[in-house]
């Protein structure tokens, strides 16, 4: 599974050729989840609040990096790194 993007221990990755809805995965220490690149909400898994937020926000300013990110996994290509949250 590649890693696209860390920041503040947190680990952004998508899986290649993964179910819809196109989603990434995120690990915060024991924390797993996945989040909806365009509901832009968790539907799977659990997260801190505050973790939570950082992941939301972040995707938030790159969500159409993602959706381009999610195409590439799709055809089984690896996805292009993100700038983390600063």
């Amino acid at each position: 599974m590649p890693t696209i993007s860390v920041f503040y221990g947190l680990v952004i990755q998508m899986f290649f050729r993964e179910h819809a809805p196109p989603h990434f995965h995120v690990k915060y220490g024991d924390y797993k989840a996945m989040v909806d690149i365009q509901l832009l909400e968790v539907i799977e898994g659990k997260l801190p609040r505050r973790a939570l937020n950082l992941v939301l926000d972040w995707a938030e300013l790159h969500q159409a990096e993602l959706m381009k990110d999610w195409a590439l996994c799709q055809a089984m290509q690896n996805p292009e790194p993100i700038a983390p949250l600063e």
